[in-house]
């Protein structure tokens, strides 16, 4: 993956100001770190990214994941949003749909519990470009989701996944920035950034 080259991302514009505007709260040092760390990995690096956030729950981990997907969506690129659990996936759903929906982002949500008829239609919406984010469970790695553009891709509470999972879905595109959140990374985590195959941001 390091020797890949991808596109670098939109360096920040007016839009992506009043994006990070709708956060609620004063960023606090961590968050202010890894909200730099991202933006410099996205926006200046000809590598894909390959970024572990860690940070206890309240950290604000989610709010750093948003504004690596609108970068990616302004990009002109798909981004998959992956959740280890359907209520956590509705979750997510619905904090990037009310975030993202003034700025035309396109998302949609992919769990077991939709319906085939409903699952087709994502389907064909993401293969043709008419989705922008795509949050959802385990769902997401079925061979049926034919990205048009995956540019990158969000992993929550990585330590709920299982290795093949995560492997998978990044094999599937090369190209693919990475970014996981987590409260408790798994050892094999921290010893690919104690070996410099990996970021991370404490």
């Amino acid at each position: 993956r390091m020797a890949v080259r991808r596109p670098r991302y939109p360096v920040d514009d007016d839009p992506h100001a009043r994006f990070e505007s709708m956060f609620q709260y004063r960023p606090t040092r961590d968050q202010k770190i890894a909200f730099e760390d991202v933006y410099n990995d996205m926006a200046f690096k000809d590598s894909p990214m390959d970024r572990l956030i860690c940070g206890d729950v309240g950290f604000g981990k989610t709010e750093v994941a948003l504004r690596a997907l609108y970068r990616g969506v302004r990009a002109g690129r798909q981004v998959a949003f992956l959740t280890p659990t359907t209520v956590l996936a509705n979750q997510q759903f619905h904090t990037v749909k009310s975030r993202g929906e003034a700025f035309g982002v396109k998302v949609a949500l992919l769990t077991r519990f939709q319906t085939t008829k409903e699952r087709n239609a994502i389907y064909k919406a993401v293969a043709a470009g008419d989705i922008d984010v795509l949050v959802g469970t385990h769902a997401i790695l079925n061979p049926k989701v034919a990205w048009k553009d995956l540019g990158l891709v969000i992993i929550d509470e990585e330590q709920r996944f299982g290795v093949k999972q995560k492997e998978k879905l990044k094999a599937r595109c090369a190209e693919v920035d990475v970014l996981t959140l987590s409260a408790t990374p798994i050892p094999r985590t921290l010893n690919m950034h104690m070996s410099g195959l990996r970021d991370v941001t404490l």
